[in-house]
């Protein structure tokens, strides 16, 4: 597995922005506010926070949130060169599964993500994160 450092300035900048964004969280529930910045192609930086629904499964994560941002933002042709992922209860949070397959869609492979994990912060490849994406195109 392939570790990037998560001192590099650049990740810190983008760490801070998930920071601010989870202040904006909606959860109610749960009280895990969750926060997520990534780092377009363009050199634009666009965040999103959890927002949570009475029905669990209506729920978007931060990641998510700030991909479905991206798009509305940029176009479908954006590509993701860095996320970073923070939360305000100091608990492990890398992205979810589904966030993983979402974001597949649009990040390049070696593109780092920033989380804290139960050791501290963590940085590794998008593809460590999701080695298998599903994918459809055809060969």
């Amino acid at each position: 597995m392939a570790v990037t450092n998560v001192q590099e300035p650049a990740l810190q900048h983008l760490l801070e922005h998930a920071r601010q964004a989870a202040q904006n969280s909606y959860s109610p529930y749960s009280h895990f506010r969750v926060g997520a910045a990534l780092k377009l192609n363009s050199g634009e930086v666009v965040t999103g926070a959890n927002v949570e629904n009475v029905s669990y499964g209506l729920t978007i994560c931060a990641e998510r949130c700030a991909l479905v941002r991206a798009v509305a933002l940029f176009g479908p042709d954006i590509r993701i060169q860095a996320v970073a992922v923070a939360n305000l209860n100091d608990a492990p949070s890398p992205p979810c599964g589904a966030c993983r397959q979402v974001l597949a869609e649009f990040i390049e492979p070696e593109a780092p993500v920033l989380f804290s994990a139960a050791d501290g912060l963590r940085c590794m490849p998008f593809s460590d994160l999701l080695p298998l994406a599903f994918d459809m195109k055809l060969k």
